[in-house]
């Protein structure tokens, strides 16, 4: 259900609800995002109820030019930054929370290109590294934003450690030529759908993060294959369910491997390794914004019968109405402020702060999210609790934002331990040993 505006706001954007002081370019990259937002829109609801993820969305989103939204001008892209990815992300779930998802994992992928040419820049690397460094970052931008290319970007995997948020074990080892790839990766949206996946794996030369690389992967690879599919709760149409790697052969021109990268991009990073996960939780904040509005014109045009008197008028109601608007601009305020902690020039705080803020942030926009949706199940009633209305898809696409990554509970818990001990701890660590 996309955002409907009032007359006397018709000429902002969806998006800038979230970034509300965009620059007149920024604008513009906000209107290419409006105009898909219908198309988005009308297929919304089947893909919710069939659980596959709507293949008219890569042709609409491509065709408006947005698959190179976060990648510079000189590649083809639109040159937009985190301000833009977050309001696209946000407006883009107003009408297809999990087109939107799926889209900031394609768009999250331009760090794989952005961070290695910063870290170039940064003159963090040897003379005789940066040609390789280089080629491989500008080919990640040119497939995003030259050829339009759909881009999935794949790190998670299901093993867990204590001692980093991301657990690489999948394997990268040397062969004539290139690299073998071994692992399963257990989540990334675009399983099945991008026409690249962007991997996270560990040299089998060592087991810290010095070790991982990055390898960019068609889809099409021999030894590429798509996990068994999985029937969740919400979210459903986001084709999430992951990627085999048995043996798959990377080229390569197409791999970055060289010592230490990972870390060099992580130091080059405005807030944690990828840098613009506050996008991905706008998704949650804009399918929020959907679920409210929708409360507010059924409880505004809904009477008691036999009268004229809105339902919405009632002590019981007025007070979910007032918790669900508070939980709104709680999780609107919470964005805001990480989005100008990442954006800020010059800084407003030290980086690890900034990635510390982050971690308690996301929990409580996930939090706030998901009780707005709460709040409307209960103020309107059992005539909103078909699966496929916008109420039910709300509460249980935004059920999801509680498990995205991690748990609030343990974003509170790493939060306070870098406040009291001054160790922000590992973003990406492996199986070997720690980081």
């Amino acid at each position: 259900m996309a955002v409907s505006m009032s007359n006397d706001t018709q000429r902002r954007t969806t998006g800038e609800m979230l970034v509300e002081d965009m620059t007149d370019a920024e604008r513009e990259r906000a209107r290419q995002v409006d105009s898909v937002l219908p198309a988005l829109a009308d297929r919304a609801i089947e893909a919710d109820r069939s659980g596959e993820f709507p293949l008219e969305h890569v042709r609409t989103i491509s065709d408006a030019g947005l698959l190179g939204l976060t990648v510079p001008a000189t590649y083809g892209g639109l040159g937009g930054g985190l301000r833009d990815l977050a309001a696209a992300t946000f407006a883009m779930a107003t009408a297809c929370a999990s087109t939107s998802l799926a889209y900031f994992f394609q768009c999250s992928g331009s760090s794989r290109g952005l961070l290695p040419l910063k870290a170039v820049e940064a003159g963090l690397f040897a003379a005789d590294e940066v040609p390789v460094v280089t080629a491989f970052g500008e080919k990640v931008l040119r497939r995003m934003g030259t050829e339009g290319r759909w881009v999935a970007n794949f790190a998670s995997e299901s093993v867990r450690t204590k001692d980093a948020a991301v657990t690489i074990a999948t394997e990268a080892t040397r062969t004539t030529g290139g690299w073998l790839i071994n692992g399963v990766k257990s989540f990334g949206c675009a399983t099945g759908v991008a026409d690249d996946y962007l991997v996270t794996a560990k040299l089998d030369s060592g087991d810290t993060a010095e070790h991982l690389a990055v390898f960019l992967i068609p889809q099409d690879t021999p030894g590429v294959s798509e996990r068994a599919r999985w029937d969740a709760v919400g979210m459903r149409a986001t084709a999430t369910h992951g990627i085999v790697l048995d043996n798959a052969f990377v080229p390569d021109h197409n791999a970055l491997t060289v010592p230490a990268t990972f870390v060099k991009m992580t130091k080059v990073s405005r807030g944690s390794f990828v840098g613009n996960q506050v996008a991905l939780s706008s998704v949650y904040i804009g399918a929020a914004q959907a679920v409210h509005d929708y409360a507010m014109q059924f409880l505004r045009t809904t009477t008691y019968h036999g009268t004229a008197e809105p339902i919405g008028g009632s002590d019981v109601h007025r007070q979910l109405i007032g918790k669900m608007r508070a939980h709104l601009d709680t999780a609107y305020l919470w964005a805001r402020r990480q989005i100008r902690l990442e954006t800020a020039d010059p800084e407003i705080i030290p980086k690890d702060d900034v990635i510390a803020n982050w971690r308690i942030a996301k929990g409580e926009i996930a939090d706030n999210c998901f009780s707005v949706a709460v709040c409307a199940l209960k103020a309107c009633g059992t005539g909103n609790t078909g699966m496929g209305g916008p109420i039910s898809r709300g509460l249980r696409d935004l059920s999801m934002g509680l498990v995205q990554g991690f748990p609030a509970e343990r974003g509170r818990l790493e939060a306070a331990s870098y406040y009291v001990h001054g160790n922000e701890g590992a973003q990406f660590g492996t199986t070997g040993g720690k980081t």
